[in-house]
């Protein structure tokens, strides 16, 4: 199958369910359009047992096109820049701290707090699971999805600080998420040996890299928006930046993600501040808003098919009821950590360690890191819980996050 055939065929299938959503749901586009895809899959599983078996084919079609490396690969770093675009720079230096601290040190304690948990939950209910493994878990589940929060906040209108918290966050924890996920990953496939200096090493080039890249590249773009006022040729450089940059950072082995959003950072910034005209800032923000929407539509009608080509059991299912509230209890924990180190710093409101809770989703990235394990019955069980905890929050927590605010 080519790619452009894959391509027509899920920006068909998230056009209907758009336009289902639009016509009879009137959800948030992401949740609407999402919600279609897990109807047409448990459609097609109902069709089976009636005899129509649809879902050979479609788990066929599914597995040729690999969610992991085109998300990762290529989906991310637009989706990541339209959503960079729009952050208020002197608004996120106003939350460094937080942000900072949730970003690293908390993905870090989230990843231990639900990787132990689940090991010892799981051993005493007879699901064997290496420590090890559940660490592997415990990472790719423990950032927050940047798509699916800023996809979700778009719909909730919320005060510009807390959007700035909770976006900030989601846009630079999945850069430190995937090296930690690629050190732990490591050891568990490969048996390897990793000391604490070559954790520092990585995340110095994957994390900081990824930083110098994207101001490198922010700026070499900014020079050259500066220089023209056509919005055809500047929306232009912006797409070669995110292609260009992203296969970059890859071949130099720095966080792609961080690169981009650090760019992006800077020329929804500065890049809009000294570089374009009011009528190329219009078109731009038109262009990438377009780009967004219709990237995030697909991808969320991916999510929702995707349930046709995963393995599940009832040990698979009782695993993943027992994970959502392991992920929530872990991220309550760390936000109320940050929060109270820093409350020397600044005043937090009561409902911060609520908010902040509830509000961070989880998405299509830890659905792809747990894809881009090597297949085993141990990956299964893993991919299995990982979608159950991402429907839980998309669904659940997106569903419920107007209310748990306080908007109701």
């Amino acid at each position: 199958m080519t790619i452009f055939t894959a391509f027509a065929i899920f920006i068909t299938i998230a056009a209907l369910a758009s336009f289902v959503n639009h016509r009879y749901f009137k959800l948030p586009t992401s949740l609407g359009v999402m919600i279609v895809g897990m109807i047409m899959s448990v459609s097609l599983f109902a069709l089976s047992y009636m005899g129509a078996d649809f879902i050979a084919p479609i788990s066929v079609f599914l597995n040729e096109v690999d969610f992991s490396e085109t998300l990762m690969k290529g989906m991310l770093s637009f989706l990541l820049f339209a959503g960079a675009l729009h952050i208020n720079l002197d608004d996120l230096f106003k939350q460094k701290y937080i942000i900072g601290l949730l970003a690293t040190i908390g993905v870090v304690v989230t990843t231990f707090l639900v990787g132990t948990a689940l090991y010892f939950i799981l051993g005493a209910l007879g699901l064997e699971i290496s420590y090890v493994y559940c660490l592997v878990f415990g990472a790719l589940i423990a950032p927050t999805d940047p798509v699916a929060v800023i996809a979700i906040l778009k719909s909730v209108k919320i005060s510009k600080t807390l959007e700035t918290k909770i976006a900030g966050e989601s846009l630079f924890n999945d850069g430190v998420g995937i090296v930690v996920f690629g050190v732990v990953a490591g050891i568990a496939v490969g048996g390897s040996s990793t000391t604490a200096l070559d954790v520092s090493l990585l995340f110095l080039q994957e994390a900081v890299g990824g930083v110098i890249l994207g101001l490198a590249l922010g700026w070499l773009t900014f020079q050259l928006l500066r220089r023209v006022d056509d919005h055809s040729v500047e929306i232009l450089l912006t797409l070669a930046l995110v292609c260009g940059g992203y296969s970059l950072a890859i071949g130099l082995h720095t966080s792609g993600p961080i690169a981009i959003v650090v760019a992006g950072l800077l020329i929804g910034n500065h890049g809009r501040r000294f570089a374009m005209s009011d009528h190329t800032i219009e078109h731009l923000d038109k262009f990438w808003e377009f780009l967004d929407e219709t990237l995030n539509a697909a991808l969320f009608v991916w999510i929702g098919l995707e349930a046709i080509a995963l393995s599940f059991s009832v040990n698979f299912l009782i695993a993943g009821l027992i994970a959502i509230p392991l992920t929530l209890l872990a991220r309550l924990l760390s936000v109320w950590g940050a929060i109270n180190a820093l409350k020397f710093r600044r005043e937090f409101s009561d409902n911060a360690v609520r908010i902040l809770t509830w509000g961070g989703l989880r998405g299509g990235i830890s659905i792809a890191l747990a894809l881009s394990l090597p297949a085993s019955e141990t990956r299964d069980l893993i991919v299995a819980m990982t979608y159950i905890v991402v429907v839980f929050s998309i669904l659940v927590q997106g569903l419920t996050i107007k209310k748990v605010l306080g908007l109701n």
